[in-house]
């Protein structure tokens, strides 16, 4: 790219502020951004990033007015005009064209539909239906009787275990497990026995699934990932897990089985989930945080057990002055003849 500013603000409808004519030559984060480069600021928590920033050009907000030594464009979003901006210098979206590969591995009565793209030692099993323009990556596995609406895509190394059912526009990355057994035992003094487990995964339409999550088949009846939901890579569904629209999971969730999550939800990094437990709509869980009751909507809670975000910041407060609190206490019962007990140490 080589652009000038003015350039720049005219094809995302800003507001310029600053020097029409600084050019852009390629983009960065706010805190990597050299000269030349543009670069975006979300929030006022970075704005000590803007002030020392080395960009050239800074999209902002239209409500912003603080001078940063950048030329500024004044925008309705500065995270999608930036994105705008970097998808036009971006190589194209890899596209794969309809056909089967020779190596594939395709039982005779499964379905492919119309413009469908198989890859390279991809395996597609007895009685699979695959939904037009839908791509199955190299080396993917379709299990036997699945399902898989249109525009789809499995990258490389996914696999759909038997007779799960995934819809339409669904992006499955690679890695991604779908269908493998629960894990479910009954244990004795003889060893633990298996569980059969014998229902399945649905996937609505529009979920994206990251790198390597894996999502288990039900005890009976289906685990369900409902339209729309977003799970990061390193994901871990247990059996008959729901998950509701929209919902975002981000890296290393993990979720117990018969676990419902609601619509809306969020789930940050590495948040842990017990079994039978409830979610509200919209409720949002801050990272590394253990869920082991039920969630009402909306709650946004902190911490292992998890409780209300605010109380927790509170705790966290207090809990470094605690050696200050023993040491009052120590002198106060030192004044009144008391003995100091050991907890205090």
């Amino acid at each position: 790219m080589r652009k000038t500013a003015r350039e720049i603000s005219e094809l995302l409808g800003g507001e310029l502020v600053g020097n029409a004519d600084v050019v852009v030559t390629g983009f960065r984060a706010l805190h990597r951004a050299e000269p030349g480069d543009a670069t975006f600021l979300v929030r006022s928590a970075f704005a000590d990033f803007a002030l020392t920033s080395k960009a050239a050009v800074i999209l902002v907000g239209r409500d912003w007015k603080e001078p940063l030594p950048a030329t500024l464009i004044r925008v309705d979003n500065p995270s999608a005009a930036f994105q705008r901006l970097v998808e036009m210098e971006a190589p194209p979206d890899v596209k794969f064209a309809p056909g089967v590969h020779p190596s594939a591995v395709i039982a005779p009565d499964a379905t492919l539909g119309e413009g469908v793209s198989i890859q390279p030692y991809a395996v597609i099993e007895s009685g699979a239906q695959i939904g037009d323009g839908t791509v199955i990556g190299a080396h993917a596995y379709v299990g036997h009787g699945v399902r898989i609406g249109t525009q789809s895509i499995l990258w490389a190394n996914v696999v759909v275990r038997e007779h799960c059912i995934i819809g339409n526009r669904v992006i499955l990355h690679c890695g991604a497990v779908i269908g493998a057994d629960g894990f479910g035992f009954v244990s004795s003094g003889s060893g633990h026995q298996k569980i059969r487990q014998v229902g399945i995964v649905e996937i609505e339409d529009d979920v994206e699934i990251g790198a390597n999550t894996t999502i288990d088949r039900a005890r009976f009846d289906r685990t369900l990932i409902r339209q729309g939901a977003k799970l990061d890579n390193l994901v871990q569904i247990g059996h008959n897990v729901v998950v509701g629209r929209h919902a975002i999971l981000c890296g290393q969730v993990g979720v117990s089985g018969s676990t419902i999550i609601g619509d809306n939800a969020i789930l940050a990094g590495q948040v842990g989930v017990a079994d039978h437990v409830t979610i509200g709509d919209g409720a949002i869980i801050l990272a590394q945080s253990g869920i082991e009751t039920d969630v009402p909507p909306k709650a946004r809670l902190f911490g292992t057990p998890a409780v209300a975000h605010g109380l927790a910041k509170r705790v966290g407060l207090l809990r470094g002055r605690l050696p200050k609190l023993f040491a009052r206490v120590r002198a106060i019962e030192k004044r009144l003849g008391l003995n100091a007990g050991s907890e205090a140490e």
